[in-house]
């Protein structure tokens, strides 16, 4: 199937598991691509429901099903609290072309607060990260990135995406910044029914 972006007149034709298939082929992904489970996450970098998961929740699924292989984890962009939002998205997309991007994730939520993604701050926030400072800064200057952040945001809005974070569990919709006994009970029920051999048809 052909990759849903930029464009969304293939995502509205589209049905969700496909949706949901297209959008785990990213960057901006943890862990390996052989995972029986991909978890997606639509979230704003000015979010601090957002910011509480990648504090306090995703180290936990990162140590217990990231790393062994059991969960791929993907970040979209669904940026919905302004100017800045977008801004901090394309900037870690430009940081994502020098494979920097969950580096400059992390930078992002580190650094929270009204003043963290003015054009300056993203810029220093890429040279503290020793990423190739003209490379970088000509990427964030272009916008070149701003269409495929609409993109992300228009199709969580399709997909039901109302506020961030919001998590796709492959199609279970997780809404929130659940504590980490949310998502570990989910993760054990979907690998549980991805080990059961499917019953065949008489």
């Amino acid at each position: 199937m052909a990759l849903l972006y930029p464009g969304l007149a293939l995502a509205q034709s589209a049905s969700v598991e496909e949706i949901l298939a297209d959008l785990a082929k990213s960057r901006a992904a943890r862990g390996i691509p052989e995972s029986p489970l991909s978890l997606i996450e639509f979230s704003d970098f000015q979010c601090s429901f957002c910011r509480k998961f990648w504090n306090d929740t995703l180290p936990l699924i990162d140590a217990k099903y990231i790393q062994p292989g059991r969960v791929k984890f993907v970040y979209r962009h669904f940026a919905i609290l302004g100017k800045a939002s977008t801004a901090a998205a394309e900037a870690s997309e430009c940081a994502s072309e020098q494979e920097r991007f969950w580096p400059y994730h992390d930078k992002l939520f580190s650094n929270h607060g009204a003043l963290a993604f003015t054009q300056a701050k993203l810029k220093e926030y890429a040279r503290e990260l020793k990423l190739k400072e003209k490379v970088f800064d000509q990427c964030l200057e272009s916008r070149k990135y701003l269409k495929k952040i609409e993109s992300d945001t228009a199709v969580g809005a399709m997909l039901g995406v109302r506020g961030t974070p919001a998590f796709f569990l492959n199609n279970q919709l997780i809404v929130g910044a659940q504590p980490f006994g949310v998502f570990d009970t989910a993760i054990r029920d979907a690998l549980a029914k991805a080990r059961r051999p499917a019953k065949k048809q008489p």
